[in-house]
């Protein structure tokens, strides 16, 4: 498959918790969860129980690539890690590599915005007018902060807009991207009016981006790594350039496959910018994004009246009839997290999904669960391995 063409599809494609604990292929610590409940590890999370099968399958299959962490209270109960980083190279997945999370990275953003709210810095019902220039008036007046988070703006995705695919891949710094991508935003019609209907959008995200920008005084990146992964303590969570991304072992490479099935490592082309945006592709490895949802509930970074007002739902999604032998998903709208009744509980955070990419940061509030999946291949449903996990905790 032709590299142009893959990064098209590819790009069109993309959706875009105190124990210690030491585990094969590196030593990290995870923090106490927010929301202890006690009780024992069910049967299905034990050694040889139906998590551990059904890993043990995808892995004998060469169907996901990863790495899978649970912890509950605090305490790792779960964690494997499976496959390649880097095939070339022979360097396999560990404990502590660090992978592209895709679209669980606008958990990042959101919470930048909730940080700014709470500050008095802005207000969710503000018009994106008040902070940015040279949109159409029937966007800069009408769409306000709270459409972009609920992705009820009208606006879309900016990756597919025409002549964004060639002109990113020349972007060669984050200015570059941050400003060329909002450039492109601006050009968008609204496919509704504002806040009378519901599409996902990568471009409403960016725009968050932006708007954190502005008020803050500091670039994007700069902001979220010193006011969301520093107080965390998410080591390893950056916004890293592709050139590191290609050379550092500590990062997963992508597998998508092509045509016939082949996998083929993405970095070897031009699929990626110069770096991720607000939407989409920060990187962490799965201990860090543990480490988020402990400071996200605790308090660390936002108040939990805050926190409260951000995770939890605002509209409900239509349902989709159940798949045999799957219970049925009700599915809500948070900002930035999402939520999931699931076998009578509720489940929060976000996924995220493209070609060779495949990631979920969710926890079970009263529960005292915390589950995080990281793949480097293509997300496909004979390797849901987020599904799954909702399948085991909620049981």
């Amino acid at each position: 498959m032709a590299i142009q063409s893959s990064r098209r599809t590819f790009l069109r494609r993309s959706g875009l918790a105190v124990a210690p604990a030491v585990v094969a292929g590196g030593a990290w610590t995870v923090p106490a969860a927010a929301q202890g409940t006690g009780g024992g590890v069910p049967a299905a999370l034990r050694s040889g129980g139906e998590l551990d099968k059904y890993l043990d399958k995808l892995a004998a299959d060469d169907s996901f690539s990863g790495t899978v962490l649970v912890v509950r209270d605090g305490r790792p109960v779960v964690e494997r890690s499976i496959g390649y980083a880097d095939k070339k190279n022979g360097v396999r997945n560990r404990a502590d590599t660090r992978y592209c999370l895709a679209s669980v990275t606008k958990m990042f953003t959101a919470t930048a915005v909730a940080q700014l709210a709470q500050r008095g810095s802005l207000s969710l019902v503000d018009p994106i007018g008040k902070y940015l220039t040279g949109f159409a008036a029937a966007v800069a007046d009408k769409v306000t902060i709270h459409h972009l988070l609920t992705h009820t703006s009208g606006l879309g995705d900016y990756m597919q807009l025409a002549g964004y695919f060639e002109e990113s891949s020349t972007w060669t710094t984050p200015r570059r991207m941050m400003d060329g991508t909002l450039r492109y935003i601006r050009t968008e019609s609204l496919a509704f009016a504002p806040g009378t209907g519901s599409k996902y959008s990568n471009s409403g995200f960016h725009v968050l981006g932006s708007i954190v920008e502005k008020i803050s005084g500091e670039s994007y990146y700069d902001y979220v790594r010193k006011h969301v992964f520093r107080p965390a303590g998410m080591t390893s969570a950056d916004f890293t350039l592709l050139s590191q991304w290609r050379s550092d072992s500590r990062f997963a490479h992508p597998y998508p496959t092509d045509a016939s099935g082949k996998r083929y490592d993405a970095l070897d082309g031009d699929m990626f910018g110069v770096i991720g945006t607000p939407a989409g592709n920060a990187f962490a490895n799965a201990a860090d994004l543990v480490r988020f949802v402990r400071a996200l509930n605790d308090g660390t970074l936002v108040s939990t009246t805050y926190r409260d007002v951000f995770v939890t739902p605002k509209y409900p999604m239509p349902t989709l009839p159940a798949k045999p032998g799957l219970p049925e998903v009700i599915n809500f709208v948070g900002y930035g997290a999402d939520s999931a009744i699931v076998n009578g509980a509720l489940i929060t955070g976000h996924l995220g999904g493209a070609p060779g990419l495949s990631t979920s940061a969710e926890w079970y509030p009263g529960r005292g669960w915390t589950a995080v999946h990281l793949g480097n291949y293509d997300p496909t449903p004979g390797a849901n391995v987020n599904q799954e996990l909702r399948q085991v905790l909620a049981s």
